[in-house]
């Protein structure tokens, strides 16, 4: 008859193992791989290392820095680290549409337009105070076009020259479009001189200011869409078409190109219409005259009146003159 192994309690045929100390074991392969996973999708959404998030976790569940994770830990392991998932995916959504805002708040006057809904709709002020589902809403508005997009309130133009401030600014952005088409700083200037109608040499006038920034910031904004057309022309303007003024430049591209507001347009068909804006817009502003001004037109009788006037007043001159006129209608007749 066999006898059972000393110090080995006997057991019968068939009973399982005891499993009092199965979670006391380290982590398994399966576990380990599932939790490493998350991590790594951690690590690829934030600015953590993986040895961190490890940290974090055991600090989270109450281990030491150097415990070892059991099996008996993995369930609020791998909890922790899907917890921590979630908030990481939401923050770079977030991240993701409030980029998407800024490159929008620099187009137009987007910028007006947003701070105006925000404020009438949710009573912030700045985008940072919007829940992620509120910048959501905002960014698909602003991308279908239906928020109202104020004009922007426009300097009272003036014939002095650019000052060294407003020739620095224009300047940097000359700096921006070269980089962002490649064409020479030189060639970018030549272009604005011959805009504004002044030779190589002299000074660019302070009105035409606001459209030579409205110009080159259209251009940087344009060089970066592979398939351009008229209607994102018109989103890239810092100062947006009016309706007259969109179907004057949707005529010409028409006649010129057959093109309609959805062609796609060539870098030569886009900068050809950026020129025709500037140039409408300027030729526009040069015919609305101040009527602060406008001198009268001269009246030949005017002197005449006026000294009749201050004869009045004086009875004993007022004869006089009447004598003196009495006798040149004499003279005469």
């Amino acid at each position: 008859m066999t006898q059972p192994i000393s110090g080995v309690p006997a057991r019968p045929p068939g009973e399982a193992t005891p499993t009092s100390h199965i979670g006391e074991q380290p982590l398994s392969t399966q576990q380990r791989t599932v939790l490493e996973r998350l991590i790594t999708r951690l690590v690829a959404l934030t600015s953590q290392q993986s040895a961190g998030v490890w940290a974090g976790m055991k600090h989270d569940l109450g281990l030491k820095n150097d415990a070892q994770l059991l099996s008996r830990h993995f369930p609020a392991a791998e909890q922790n680290l899907n917890q921590r998932l979630v908030s990481a995916q939401q923050t770079h959504e977030v991240r993701q549409i409030v980029a998407q805002l800024t490159e929008l708040l620099s187009q137009g006057n987007n910028r007006q337009a947003v701070s105006d809904f925000i404020r009438q709709q949710y009573g912030h002020t700045t985008l940072s105070q919007l829940t992620p589902d509120q910048l959501k809403n905002v960014l698909q508005l602003l991308q279908n076009n239906e928020l109202a997009i104020p004009q922007p309130q426009q300097r009272p133009a003036t014939d002095r020259s650019l000052l060294p401030a407003e020739h620095h600014t224009l300047n940097q952005m000359v700096t921006k479009v070269a980089a962002a088409t490649g064409e020479s700083s030189k060639m970018i200037w030549q272009s604005m001189l011959e805009l504004s109608g002044v030779k190589t040499g002299d000074l660019i006038p302070a009105k035409h200011f606001n459209q030579l920034m409205t110009w080159l910031q259209a251009r940087q904004t344009l060089s970066d869409q592979k398939a351009p057309t008229l209607n994102t022309l018109q989103a890239a303007l810092k100062q947006p078409m009016e309706t007259q003024e969109f179907n004057a430049l949707r005529d010409y591209a028409q006649q010129t190109w057959q093109a309609t507001p959805q062609t796609v347009l060539t870098q030569a068909q886009v900068q050809d219409l950026l020129n025709q804006v500037f140039l409408k817009r300027v030729e526009r502003a040069q015919d609305t005259v101040d009527t602060r001004y406008i001198q009268p037109i001269f009246n030949p009788f005017t002197p005449f009146i006026e000294n009749m006037k201050a004869m009045s007043a004086r009875p004993g001159l007022m004869l006089v003159g009447l004598l003196v006129i009495i006798f040149l209608l004499w003279l005469l007749f």
